[in-house]
């Protein structure tokens, strides 16, 4: 397995690109620069319409995946030196049906081309059964190198992707504290026995990982922790020495560099930090640079940051 654990790849690769972030794939189509749109209005289309159909999409669904692929290409192709993985936001493409799942599985493919990580953030988590077809939907037939889980269901709801950590090496990351505001209504009860909910889930993700250390000294099976929560935040980091952290809550919902230090170890290692909206839209506040060159620099800038206040640059 050694060859294939997903966290000694990851942090290899942070080593290798100088690099903390992982871009989130969100394609909203509202979002997306006009000069997308209008390459898609092009006589070429017309015979992409016709297929979409013939798989039995609608038009403007299979218009709106065609605008989907041609933006998300280029931001891979223009982030390869900033970004160390990609996070592919399921949902983005299951609202299109069959042509954004088509959409989704060729992006997941590119971006491993393209020599990116793949993290498939589903969220995924249900009895037995159902988890087993889940993890075979992403891990086996997508192919991505990890992914998100709810934890909800227990051990029995999130053991068919632990089995493919173990056993092929594949990453899963459990919520424990999210980014979003409401996360406190459940996440920061406080339990009968002491501590709280989050606090709990996270000796769970110990337990569950336990063995799974790579040559890095880092395991397979990591902690969701949004970079919103500081305070908690650093107390995981603490309680978790050898968890990767996938800190979501960068850029757009507000958290800086400053912020998210606390969720590296001493070294500046064990974590890496996701921003969606900020980089794969900075064309709205760099209108000086094409939407591409706008991704990129957003990316450097993150890039940078996150280096400097981890004491590596």
């Amino acid at each position: 397995m050694s060859d294939r654990h997903f966290t000694d790849r990851l942090l290899e690769a942070v080593e290798t690109k100088r690099s903390q972030v992982v871009v989130g794939l969100d394609p909203d189509y509202a979002s997306l620069p006009p000069q997308v749109i209008a390459a898609l209005e092009g006589p070429e289309f017309a015979e992409e319409r016709v297929l979409g159909e013939g798989r039995g999409c609608g038009q403007e669904l299979e218009r709106k995946a065609a605008c989907y692929r041609l933006f998300l290409r280029g931001i891979l192709e223009a982030l390869q030196e900033e970004a160390v993985a990609v996070k592919l936001q399921v949902a983005y493409f299951e609202a299109l049906g069959a042509a954004g799942w088509a959409v989704y599985e060729e992006t997941a493919r590119l971006a491993r081309e393209l020599g990116y990580l793949v993290i498939a953030d589903v969220k995924r988590g249900d009895i037995g059964s159902t988890a087993e077809a889940y993890a075979a939907a992403h891990l086996d037939h997508v192919g991505a190198d990890a992914v998100t889980v709810n934890p909800y269901f227990g051990t029995d709801g999130l053991e068919p992707f632990f089995r493919r950590a173990r056993e092929q090496g594949k990453g899963v990351f459990v919520l424990v504290k999210t980014s979003n505001p409401s996360s406190a209504e459940l996440q920061d009860l406080e339990l009968a026995g002491g501590g709280r909910v989050y606090e709990r889930v996270a000796d769970l993700v110990s337990e569950w990982g336990r063995g799974t250390e790579g040559r890095l000294g880092y395991r397979l099976i990591g902690a969701v922790v949004g970079g919103t929560h500081p305070e908690e935040g650093s107390r995981l980091r603490a309680r978790l020495e050898r968890v990767p952290f996938l800190v979501p809550g960068y850029g757009a919902q507000g958290a800086r560099a400053e912020d998210v230090v606390c969720l590296f170890d001493a070294r500046g290692t064990g974590a890496v930090v996701n921003s969606a909206r900020a980089i794969l839209y900075a064309y709205r506040k760099r209108p000086e640079v094409n939407w591409r060159e706008a991704a990129r620099q957003e990316a450097r800038e993150m890039k940078d940051a996150l280096w400097r206040v981890t004491g590596r640059g």
